[in-house]
């Protein structure tokens, strides 16, 4: 993948949210083992953290990469910080937005796609497995069951988004495109975080190349950022929603699950969800990857 032209003019919030849209369609891949789908014009679209898996699946990604030695732990707590101002605060001034992007990015320059592909093999056996939602999970599999496809649609990486459907026998997955150059990434996106809008996108580009009826579509997620890609489809369902979702899917009479245990416990998890979150975006466009120097 080429590294973009330095004499174009920088790409706005909305530009860059569309093209990681549009990048992390192109980059989904269809598991070759899988058999043609008996329903070809309908999909399900499951959005990762909280909704799938228990948690941030990059919060548990950088677990283990501490764990490795692969950054410290002042590196990410920084580099989180200017993150959950952003995402908790709201404040979407373009320079803030340019500082805390180039801060994270600035760890991911210089390592291999190989080398992450086969650490996230490792680290989703040791904390993301026993992790998955059972109820999620069956939902995925009424769908795969009545011939549809199913795609995981998350802001962590495409190359952790890709392990985690496989292992879950998924169609395949979008996720957060990184720029890299022989196999090596540049400390780039490729336009923004698959976050809150791109998303949407990413689910209409690919709807349009597989020839899917959004209409009969399904898109499952937790969180209230998610709403321009719940709204594409004719079947949104809210899963272990966050306050703002859950009042919005009731008064839309979307479908809503919550799988977790206790309305004390579910509370606390949408503290633990919303600081997690603020970490995964910053992960997710590379702090995790930094090898200690």
């Amino acid at each position: 993948m080429s590294p973009p032209d330095k004499h174009h003019k920088p790409l706005n919030l909305q530009q860059r949210s569309t093209l990681a849209g549009e990048a992390a369609a192109a980059a989904a891949e269809v598991e070759s083992a899988l058999l043609t789908p008996a329903d070809l014009t309908s999909a399900a679209f499951f959005d990762v953290d909280n909704t799938v898996m228990q948690g941030a699946s990059i919060f548990h990604l950088a677990r283990g990469l501490h764990r490795r030695d692969f950054f410290t732990t002042r590196d990410i707590l920084g580099a989180a910080w200017k993150q959950a101002y952003f995402r908790v605060v709201g404040v979407e001034d373009p320079e803030h937005v340019a500082e805390a992007r180039n801060s994270a990015l600035s760890f991911i320059a210089g390592h291999t796609v190989a080398e992450l592909e086969e650490l996230g093999e490792e680290i989703f056996d040791e904390a993301m497995a026993h992790r998955i939602w059972p109820g999620t999970r069956a939902l995925a599999q009424m769908h795969l069951d009545q011939g549809q496809r199913v795609w995981l649609v998350t802001a962590a990486p495409i190359e952790i988004a890709t392990i985690i459907a496989r292992r879950l026998g998924l169609t395949g997955a979008m996720g957060t495109v990184s720029e890299h150059v022989d196999g090596v990434y540049t400390g780039r996106l490729v336009g923004d975080m698959l976050h809150g809008p791109a998303k949407a996108v990413a689910v209409q580009a690919l709807a349009e190349r597989e020839g899917l009826d959004l209409a009969t579509c399904s898109a499952y997620s937790d969180s209230a950022n998610d709403l321009p890609m719940l709204s594409l489809v004719g079947d949104p369902v809210a899963i272990n929603p966050d306050p703002r979702l859950r009042a919005h899917a009731r008064a839309e009479g979307w479908r809503i699950r919550d799988y977790r245990t206790g309305r004390k416990a579910a509370r606390a998890g949408l503290v633990v969800g919303a600081l997690a979150g603020a970490a995964s975006g910053t992960v997710a466009a590379g702090v995790a990857f930094r090898k200690r120097r």
